[in-house]
């Protein structure tokens, strides 16, 4: 390796990451390409902090010379007002995963859309888009709403356990895509009897979260499902989708098309995205 190889220092800020599959992700993409490549783990709750430690989080990577951060629930939109700069997607979405320091700045980007855009074209292609139910409003289900029009869904329903939320996430979208493409859903049994597919965007489901956000009565074998957790790959939500036949979509496909961007910006270099993704499959 050469003396001159840049060295690339990244991390994640997050709550109860600890079986986050990135830092080796990037990890071991960086060793395939021969880079000085080193991710950490920065636990809100190993720390026992919580998101109004950000500032001082930031101010530390950056006083330290981290390359940049990703970022992950529930900092997505509490990040935003400590950066210097915000991508046109990030801007438009309303939340970040990736910041870049550079510059003396920090650049704010948002590599869930195009992870989750990825991930549904390869994993679910020709399913039906006409309706499309989303559980969750916040920063993930910001990003994944994005790509869910932008791949073609004709009406998407959104529920969120804050309305407010929900509705915020509407208007957004509704301003970007057309007047009526979003609604805030209101009766989760008549929206399911009618959507053709359901997406997950919150974290329940997670190791550290155990449930579904909808109960399997209202399933039926002619939905399509997708997630967006990843740990474990198969959430009570597929489980039970499986079980009735249902065509799904596991959350690793967006974990890590959202890493090989993130990557890219991080190292200035193009990332294998197969290999990536051989790597994700072998943990």
């Amino acid at each position: 390796m050469s003396a001159a190889q840049p060295s690339i220092l990244a991390g994640l800020i997050g709550a109860g990451i600890q079986a986050s599959r990135t830092p080796a992700l990037h990890e071991r993409e960086g060793d395939a390409q021969e880079l000085r490549y080193l991710y950490r783990l920065i636990d809100l709750d190993a720390l026992g902090l919580d998101a109004s430690a950000l500032p001082h989080l930031l101010d530390a990577a950056q006083y330290m010379g981290f390359t940049g951060l990703n970022i992950t629930f529930p900092c997505k939109q509490a990040v935003i007002p400590l950066l210097d700069e915000l991508s046109d997607e990030a801007r438009s979405i309303g939340a970040v995963n990736t910041v870049v320091f550079k510059d003396g700045k920090r650049v704010g980007h948002n590599t869930d859309c195009l992870g989750f855009a990825e991930g549904f074209r390869r994993g679910l292609p020709g399913v039906a888009r006409q309706r499309v139910v989303q559980m969750g409003a916040g920063g993930a289900g910001a990003a994944v709403g994005h790509a869910l029009l932008s791949e073609g869904v004709e009406q998407l329903s959104l529920f969120d356990v804050e309305p407010p939320r929900a509705q915020a996430l509407a208007a957004n979208l509704n301003q970007h895509f057309g007047a009526g493409r979003v609604l805030v859903g209101a009766d989760l049994p008549s929206a399911m009897a009618v959507a053709d597919g359901l997406v997950n965007t919150t974290p329940m489901g997670m190791a550290k979260l155990p449930g579904t956000p909808v109960p399997k009565a209202l399933l039926r074998p002619a939905l399509w499902v997708a997630e967006i957790v990843y740990f474990p790959l198969e959430t009570e939500l597929l489980r039970d989708a499986r079980a009735l036949g249902c065509r799904t979509l596991d959350g690793g496909n967006m974990a890590v098309f959202q890493a090989v961007k993130a990557f890219e910006m991080f190292s200035g270099r193009e990332a294998d995205a197969q290999r990536m993704l051989a790597h994700f499959a072998s943990f």
